[in-house]
């Protein structure tokens, strides 16, 4: 029985390889037929790794403490579903959301602060590489002690984490104009505002949005770390730790399943926004190339 499993294993795995290969080799005829190849293989990827871990759980019995089967989890996810929203309101939306905004958008400020003085350049930077540096596990529990078990613990856990990549990358991309505009900005003397607005801020925004994508996903982690170290009855961190202590691996699994779907929605509406504003750049324009 083991050997038809595995059997099957292989051939479900050689079959996926194959199709993927066929697709990604295929010249598209037009960009909706485009965007239904890089739609396909990933999903084609995804649906076979499930089947895999269906097969394998199932068939060679692995015990569901230590990986239960997906049919299992989602089921636990969809019986949960109160639960776990319960769970994704206070992570999500009072968290992530907030610390988010806030480490982002004062990253942001502080670097056009930083651009216009050279001794905030030299002297935060380096502070920045060094907090940046903090690992979460030492960071969140002192937080705790500071902000209290609420949500303002994990949003101030969050601000640490994202504020000095988005001060970082705001930074380079500012840089990343030429010196020939400029030049030619202070020929037409302009100022330094219509300078950055019009030139500087423009070219940053690649960068700008590299660090949002990054940070999209360090703030869900970061949220759900910080849940461990104190948290009021309720948070996706916290119902981890929680029903981990149960042993219930399955609702762990459910949580875990939900705050990748939040994370990966997340990255796709800032990728979204990122596809709008700079829909001049090349990485935007070229296409599948």
């Amino acid at each position: 029985m083991n050997l038809v499993i595995l059997f099957l294993i292989v051939g479900i795995w050689a079959a996926s390889w194959l199709l993927n290969e066929y697709l990604v080799r295929i010249q598209p005829s037009g960009p909706a037929s485009a965007r239904n190849i890089d739609l396909a293989v990933p999903a084609i990827f995804g649906i076979t790794l499930l089947v895999l871990w269906e097969l394998i759980t199932r068939g060679f019995g692995v015990p569901e403490i230590l990986l239960p089967a997906p049919s299992k989890i989602i089921a636990t996810a969809f019986s949960s579903l109160p639960t776990i929203w319960l769970d994704f309101q206070q992570t999500f939306f009072m968290e992530v959301l907030t610390g988010y905004v806030i480490g982002c958008g004062a990253g942001i400020g502080l670097a056009l602060l930083i651009d216009r003085s050279t001794f905030l350049k030299n002297g935060l930077l380096p502070l920045g590489n060094l907090i940046s540096a903090l690992p979460i596990v030492g960071l969140a529990p002192i937080m705790v002690m500071w902000f209290g078990f609420d949500w303002h613990s994990k949003a101030a856990v969050i601000v640490t984490m994202v504020f000095f990549p988005q001060l970082v990358n705001t930074i380079a991309g500012l840089n990343a104009s030429g010196h020939m505009e400029r030049d030619l900005m202070r020929t037409y003397a302009a100022s330094w505002w219509q300078t950055m607005t019009r030139l500087r801020l423009p070219a940053a925004w690649p960068f700008i949005f590299n660090a949002l994508k990054i940070n999209s996903t360090l703030a869900m982690i970061g949220a759900i770390v910080a849940e461990f170290f104190g948290s009021p009855s309720y948070g996706m961190g916290f119902r981890i730790s929680v029903e981990m202590g149960r042993m219930n691996t399955a609702m762990v699994w459910a949580e875990i399943l939900a705050a990748a779907i939040a994370g990966s929605l997340f990255y796709g509406i800032v990728a979204l926004i990122e596809r709008k504003v700079t829909f001049w750049h090349p990485s935007v324009r070229g296409g599948r190339g």
